[in-house]
């Protein structure tokens, strides 16, 4: 750590601190969950690894894959991985007990992505109507 933020060798803002399954953070030197490289994994492996730590009970975590995908990626898919993302945020809130917000991220994320499917960009498989209507029935039974 260098002056009141955590910076890597090259000065980049880099997270040192452990955090807890929900991505709250620890005091330093705490045992947390293994954190997720910050950087960007080809759509399909994103994919493959936002899914496996959302099952994990990790969103926050899968949250961290898709928004460096979204960040890397090109600029038309930025609404499909930002509406990934949103809904693992809101997925966290849930769980975290924070409803309002929980449901404000999941509609967003669902947005999102009912804009993106509008078009004719890539999915990389996903089924978007699908998590469309997941996240929107985590809103309706509540988050």
């Amino acid at each position: 750590m260098t002056g009141d933020r955590d910076r890597d060798a090259t000065r980049r803002p880099r997270q040192a601190r452990p955090r807890d399954a929900l991505g709250r953070p620890l005091p330093y030197g705490s045992a947390g969950v293994e954190p997720v490289s910050e950087e960007p994994l080809p759509p399909a492996q994103t994919l493959v690894s936002a899914r496996s730590l959302v099952e994990a009970g990790r969103a926050f975590a899968a949250h961290e894959v898709l928004e460096a995908r979204w960040k890397a990626g090109p600029a038309e898919e930025r609404s499909l991985w930002q509406g990934l993302a949103q809904i693992c945020v809101g997925l966290t809130h849930a769980a975290r007990g924070n409803s309002i917000g929980a449901i404000r991220l999941l509609e967003r994320g669902a947005g999102r992505l009912e804009e993106y499917g509008s078009g004719d960009g890539p999915t990389y498989g996903l089924d978007l109507s699908a998590v469309v209507s997941c996240a929107r029935d985590r809103i309706r039974t509540g988050p």
